[in-house]
Formats: C-alpha cells, sequence, structure tokens
C-alpha cells in the first residue's frame, strides 16, 4: 500500500488545503493529513479542533485519514511506512521553504521522498493567514472555506479577535 503524509498546520483547513489533499488522495492509496504541531506558532484551533475540522471536509474522501504529530514528521513518515510526504506550492516563495523542508526531512529520514503539487491557480493567493485576517475585518470568507465549516471558523475568529 502506498502512503503519503500530507502535513501542515490547517489552522483552520481552507479550499487550498482540501485540494491538494483530493488529488493527493488520487495519486495514493492512503493519504494522512496530519496536523503538525509547531511550537513556533500561536494557532488559533488546538489540535485536536483543527483535526476535526479536517476529518469533516475530508469526509467523502474514501482513502484519507486525520492524525497529529507532536514531532518531526520524517519520524512518522518512517513509522507509518509512508512512501512520500506531500506538500502544496502556491509560489517561488513556497518553494524556497518547502525544498529546504524536503532536504531536512531527507536527512532525517531518506525514505521521506517530498511530492509537490503546484496549487490550482483559483488557490494561489489563499492561506490560513489570509483567512484569519479577512474574517477578522468582517470579510466573507465563504470563497475560501468549506461550507461545513464556515459557521465554526467564522465564530471562532470573532471571539478570539473580538472577544464577542
Amino acid at each position: 500500500m502506498r502512503i503519503a503524509v500530507c502535513p501542515g498546520s490547517f489552522d483552520p483547513i481552507t479550499f487550498g488545503h482540501r485540494d491538494i489533499i483530493h488529488r493527493a488522495s488520487g495519486l495514493f492509496d492512503k493519504v494522512i493529513v496530519l496536523v503538525a504541531v509547531n511550537q513556533m506558532k500561536d494557532p488559533l484551533f488546538t489540535p485536536e479542533e483543527r483535526a476535526e475540522l479536517i476529518k469533516k471536509v475530508t469526509a467523502k474522501f474514501d482513502n484519507v485519514e486525520v492524525d497529529l504529530c507532536y514531532g518531526l514528521i520524517a519520524d512518522y513518515v518512517r513509522e507509518v511506512g509512508a512512501v512520500a510526504i506531500v506538500k502544496g506550492l502556491r509560489a517561488v516563495t513556497d518553494f524556497e521553504y518547502e525544498f529546504q523542508m524536503a532536504l531536512v526531512n531527507r536527512n532525517i529520514y531518506d525514505g521521506a521522498e517530498t511530492v509537490f503539487l503546484t496549487t490550482s491557480s483559483e488557490n494561489m493567493y489563499l492561506s490560513s493567514s489570509v483567512v484569519k485576517q479577512v474574517a477578522y475585518y468582517g470579510g466573507d470568507i465563504s470563497k475560501f472555506v468549506p461550507k461545513c465549516i464556515l459557521d465554526e471558523v467564522r465564530n471562532r475568529i470573532r471571539t478570539a479577535w473580538t472577544g464577542k
């Protein structure tokens, strides 16, 4: 079985993330969407909440699972026997960072091959940070976040930053 790991912060998951996950699910027998806990970031949602949001968004993808990782992604890849790490790229700046991470992961575990999928053109500008910023200022995020989690995301952002 060819397993791929699709790691990220997913704070929150967006249409761009969903697109990469969906496309990866067509390339591999099993895709594990991995909520990677990064102590350097200050997330809006807990890792468990992010995992639940991802499960809602990917519920119709038969070969997609969701898990949490509090350690090194390369170690996780080795533990689950994955053949690839799947990362989405929006721009050249994404490539620079992700290429560096691919080399680090490969150095930690030589079986950690990274596969880059370029984003669909309609999602090139989209990031979790953009979603949070637009929502913070009262903008419509319905074009950025799947409907099944829209209210939950909107309410969390409003509560977290406005206290209302």
